[in-house]
């Protein structure tokens, strides 16, 4: 059936916040394409989940050239699904992506270089259809490459519209000022910053937030429920099927065991919030407004739906906070 966007979808519900000292604003929830979107994922179920996620205000795609499986097939699914569907909708839509880990054979296949980075977005909007993206992303800081020729190639896509805005992603504090800087000094202020950041990594706090506060730019959490660790999936262990039983790089079976309880004493506070663990687990990476958009991923509709309604209670009575920090060894 043709796909008509629901008429409620800027009803209030979805918050939408300034990223940094921009006039670009983020849904406070972003749908992250990492996972799920690759050709080993039913094409109509990806439909689904970006309907729905459009219909409920989520107006940003995040993709990477590497998003799969295989490398760039998010993309060309994405890509396939947006000129279905999204296409009168473009203006209403943020679409980025991201170019610095391994695509291609040959030493210009991966990292920060000039010739890779505009190479991987000239492929990525071939893949996707358009004509740019809203955010283009160094994916990863480059050891032997200047940041100058990085962040140059940044400018020179934004310079030639196939990117609207530039970003970086996975920088630490002092990476982060000194992309800032080259970028303003060629005239395109850096945007935004995409982190991994949950209750369980912690790093954005020790130096990265207050580096984004200095330079203007916003952040984008990725991983705000620790690859599911922070939902209610393996408060009993772990099951069968879960990423955790399998071979992912980013879960393994020790890790999660060793974080079954605290994740039970975590979920007991969101049942008292009226939340589930991985909708407290969102609005707490969104508490205090330093962070633009918490990046979510989902494998179904109803996953989406769950995440999204996070966005129905932000905010912690100081008690609460007290008692989740102290579960974290924060105290």
């Amino acid at each position: 059936m043709p796909y008509a966007a629901s008429a409620a979808r800027y009803d209030d519900a979805m918050p939408y916040r300034r990223s940094g000292r921009s006039g670009l604003k983020l849904p406070a929830v972003s749908l992250g394409l990492w996972h799920n979107f690759g050709d080993d994922a039913p094409l109509e179920n990806q439909r689904a989940i970006l309907r729905r996620a459009f219909d409920l205000g989520v107006t940003h795609f995040d993709l990477a050239n590497n998003y799969g499986p295989p490398p760039g097939a998010a993309e060309t699914n994405f890509g396939r699904l947006f000129a279905q569907d999204f296409r009168p909708y473009r203006d209403e839509i943020i679409v980025s992506t991201k170019a610095g880990y391994h695509m291609w054979s040959g030493p210009y296949g991966e990292w920060g270089s000039r010739k890779y980075m505009l190479s991987s977005l000239d492929r990525s909007l071939e893949r996707m259809g358009l004509d740019y993206v809203d955010i283009f992303y160094s994916h990863r800081p480059d050891p032997d490459t200047p940041i100058e020729e990085t962040m140059g190639a940044l400018d020179s896509a934004v310079r030639q519209g196939k990117a609207l805005y530039a970003g970086i992603s996975n920088y630490s504090p002092e990476q982060t000022r000194e992309a800032a800087r080259v970028l303003r000094e060629l005239g395109t202020p850096l945007l935004i910053h995409q982190p991994s950041y949950s209750m369980v990594n912690r790093w954005v706090e020790d130096g990265l937030l207050d580096a984004l506060d200095e330079v203007g730019a916003g952040s984008i959490a990725f991983s705000p429920l620790a690859q599911g660790l922070l939902t209610d999936r393996y408060l009993n262990g772990i099951p069968e099927g879960s990423r955790a039983a399998g071979s992912s790089p980013f879960l393994d079976t020790g890790g999660v065991e060793r974080s079954v309880g605290l994740a039970r004493d975590l979920n007991d506070i969101a049942r008292r919030r009226g939340q589930t663990l991985a909708q407290m687990a969102i609005a707490w990476v969104l508490r205090g407004g330093r962070i633009t958009s918490a990046l979510i991923g989902a494998s179904s509709v109803r996953q989406l739906e769950d995440n999204v309604a996070a966005v129905g209670n932000l905010d912690f009575e100081a008690g609460e906070l007290a008692d989740i920090e102290a579960l974290l060894g924060r105290s």
